[in-house]
């Protein structure tokens, strides 16, 4: 860790992620004098290539405009290198680093065979015409797309990049390469080449994830109160399946402010969010307008001032701070599933685990997403189509695997679960023994 603070002493988000995951393994890595004579740890904090590149593109007054785009190709030990593209104004290769060694270890947890990559520009889609959003993705295609491919690199979406942006994407890679490949991008239209289920996996993941949280401790989400960050994609799909499972979500939240629903998010009003997000306003305010008589819209406020039993962090990295940390808990919240990438600060989950609740970390949690486009590459690789039934009960069992992984890591002299622990040494080991087993390379 100095060695990495000297040499990127401005990456803060980078250094956090492997500080997190370093001070998870170090019993585990040091049970293994082999990783050691390897240097397993040195070679896998340093991602294998980063690809920066400018995009320029023309917006709808016929000004020139110039962005940064950026590919983390960040370790391929064990599949070829996988993960979604971002495309928000803060972007920088610190944040990209940090998510792509994450990604890393997520995607080992599913067992599929994926490596880790992250990408995307600091160009932000809020405020941007459909026609501007789609001259900027063939530009930004217009540079990666010779970096990437169905066995190469398989970048999916993220923050700022759903459906729509996808689909510039991969028609200018299309026009590009001159050759039909469904499989390089992930997140696709279910006409040509998406799996079913692919928009929802993320959160419905999530949730089956916490289903197997709670069973443990012997509870069920059946009327749980949720507060869930966001109220992109993921949050769309996680209130989704919490309204399924009997759960109640009381909360949604973005960068205005905080709306407060007691009677819980409706079916209606879990599908507006889908129109909230594709305005490109990026106001939560416009759930109050649209159902006055249920959501009460408060500014400057977090989903974590409302009362719960469960907080879902669905929106941003460091998103949750030691002091909503103590709210949620005053108010009496038990559980904390990180949905977002990174979502709970280091002091946040400190204070989660040192005063009895339940946390656990974004990379087991919000696997469902990156589980499913790696069934969506199996898909389009095969040229078939599942059903949602199939799909759904794959998603099923990866969650349910990403679960024992945790706790086989991750359990305590007390019977109890270090989910953080858990999920850092399972898919680290999987990473680490590909490393070694292929030499240095």
């Amino acid at each position: 860790m100095a060695r990495l603070q000297s040499k990127y002493p401005t990456e803060t988000e980078y250094l956090q992620a492997v500080q997190e995951v370093l001070e998870s393994i170090e019993d585990e890595y040091n049970r293994h004098p082999e990783f050691e004579t390897a240097k397993i740890v040195e070679r896998l904090v340093e991602p294998d290539r980063i690809f920066t590149f400018r995009v320029t593109w023309v917006d709808d007054n016929g000004e020139v405009q110039t962005n940064l785009g950026y590919r983390v190709q960040f370790n391929s030990a064990i599949g070829p290198y996988k993960g979604g593209l971002r495309f928000h104004s803060s972007v920088t290769p610190s944040m990209l680093k940090f998510l792509g060694f994450e990604q890393t270890f997520k995607n080992a947890l599913t067992s599929l065979p994926m490596g880790g990559a992250k990408g995307g520009s600091d160009f932000s889609p809020r405020g941007k015409s459909d026609a501007e959003i789609m001259r900027f993705c063939q530009a930004f295609m217009l540079e990666l797309w010779r970096c990437i491919g169905p066995d190469q690199d398989i970048p999916a979406g993220d923050v700022g990049v759903g459906g729509r942006e996808i689909g510039y994407l991969n028609g200018m890679y299309q026009k590009l390469s001159r050759e039909y490949h469904t499989g390089v991008l992930t997140g696709k239209g279910e006409t040509w080449g998406g799996s079913v289920l692919r928009p929802e996996a993320t959160g419905f993941g999530a949730l089956y994830f916490a289903q197997h949280v709670l069973g443990r401790v012997g509870q069920t989400l059946e009327g749980k109160r949720i507060c869930v960050s966001g109220f992109g994609n993921v949050a769309w799909g996680a209130v989704k399946k919490a309204n399924q499972l009997g759960a109640k979500v009381v909360a949604i939240s973005g960068p205005d402010g905080v709306c407060s629903i007691p009677d819980g998010i409706t079916g209606e009003m879990n599908e507006y969010m889908l129109e909230m997000r594709s305005s490109n306003r990026d106001r939560v305010e416009d759930m109050a307008v649209k159902f006055p008589d249920r959501a009460t819209f408060i500014p400057g406020k977090k989903s974590w001032s409302i009362p719960c039993d469960i907080a879902l962090p669905c929106a941003f990295q460091n998103e949750l701070d030691e002091e909503d940390a103590k709210t949620l808990k005053a108010n009496g919240c038990w559980c904390c599933c990180e949905v977002s990438n990174m979502g709970c600060r280091p002091e946040a989950i400190h204070f989660f685990q040192n005063n009895g609740v339940i946390f656990a970390p974004g990379k087991a949690v919000n696997a469902g997403g990156v589980a499913t486009s790696g069934l969506e590459m199996t898909q389009n690789a095969a040229h078939i189509s599942w059903s949602g039934a199939e799909v759904d009960s794959k998603l099923h069992w990866i969650m349910q695997n990403i679960h024992e992984q945790c706790v086989k890591f991750g359990l305590r002299p007390d019977g109890t679960v270090d989910y953080l622990k858990g999920a850092n040494v399972a898919g680290f080991m999987k990473v680490a023994t590909a490393m070694l087993e292929q030499g240095v390379i």
